[in-house]
């Protein structure tokens, strides 16, 4: 269907907004078009350029059971415990 080189994937992305503690946690939705994800839908909690850690994301046959899924993992989880520690030098 698509031309990519070995081991590209291809997404489609649809992004949510989660208001948390006064700050705003994006959720983008990958639906996969080419390539191999965790599932058919992914369901990954952003900062932007900080991608939370891989046991806070979603997986569903669909975009909606990907974002509950997420949803789920995330409910009681501090903003701070999402997202890998920043590496020192």
């Amino acid at each position: 269907m698509f031309e990519l080189n070995e081991g590209d994937i291809l997404t489609r992305v649809k992004r949510y907004n989660l208001i948390r503690q006064q700050r705003m946690i994006y959720i983008d939705i990958h639906e996969t078009l080419a390539g191999s994800l965790a599932g058919k839908y992914v369901a990954v909690p952003n900062l932007v350029n900080i991608v939370a850690k891989q046991q806070y994301q979603g997986i569903g046959e669909s975009d909606m059971a990907a974002l509950e899924d997420c949803l789920e993992k995330i409910k009681h989880v501090g903003l701070m415990e999402l997202f890998p520690e920043k590496k020192s030098p």
